[in-house]
């Protein structure tokens, strides 16, 4: 019996970690990803949208994707056919090392049709932000365009080491 409690422990810390598998494979490789020791910043976006566009005005994301050197960005085109690369590299935004960008593959932006969650958490918006840290997901902006101190601020705080304390 000894023996057995650390194998099922194993298998349980395993089975869930992994990846559900009903999920989309760019959900998987986000998932993958966010497992990472170092902050991801999970970004889901679209050409189209006016916040969206917004936030790449003035090059902002770029100046802070390139201030952020050992952040990860991941970026998740949804609700859109093409995956906005062209547009991104218009703003300065692709071709930092720190730089990943995915295609949902449901295009759609019809009710009743489009992405409502992905990994598990709802999509209601967008631009939605989320930002992870040793595959927990530590802040999640749902509401819409970004300020990016506050941004700055959640990477500092991910970044932090999390100690429980009891009360």
């Amino acid at each position: 019996m000894k023996r057995l409690l650390p194998l099922l422990l194993a298998l349980w810390l395993t089975s869930a970690h992994a990846a559900n598998p009903a999920w989309l494979p760019v959900e998987k490789q986000v998932a993958a990803a966010v497992k990472s020791s170092q902050v991801t910043v999970v970004h889901f976006w679209a050409p189209w949208c006016a916040n969206c566009l917004a936030e790449l005005k003035e090059n902002r994301w770029r100046t802070f994707i390139d201030s952020n050197f050992d952040v990860t960005f991941i970026f998740v085109t949804v609700w859109n056919a093409d995956d906005g690369r062209a547009l991104l590299e218009k703003n300065g935004v692709g071709a930092q090392k720190n730089f990943e960008l995915y295609l949902h593959p449901n295009a759609s932006r019809k009710p009743g049709e489009k992405m409502t969650s992905f990994m598990g958490q709802s999509v209601a918006w967008i631009p939605t932000t989320w930002v992870y840290k040793d595959g927990q997901l530590r802040y999640a902006l749902n509401y819409g365009e970004l300020r990016f101190p506050l941004l700055q601020q959640l990477i500092r705080d991910a970044s932090d080491k999390w100690e429980h304390k009891q009360l």
